[in-house]
């Protein structure tokens, strides 16, 4: 996986320091009817996880 996936999402269990994402692979799916996002927002990123605190 890249070194160089960015994630602002900080309570994510995957977030870590810079911003980075941690996880070992990213899963992103659409959210859209026609299944051909088109912007953004038409698309989330399942790999998210809670962090525990």
């Amino acid at each position: 996986m890249p070194k160089d996936v960015m994630c602002e999402v900080s309570s994510c269990n995957y977030w870590g320091n810079g911003n980075l994402c941690q996880a070992d692979q990213i899963y992103v799916v659409t959210h859209v009817e026609e299944e051909k996002a088109r912007t953004t927002e038409e698309t989330d990123c399942h790999t998210f996880k809670p962090k525990l605190h």
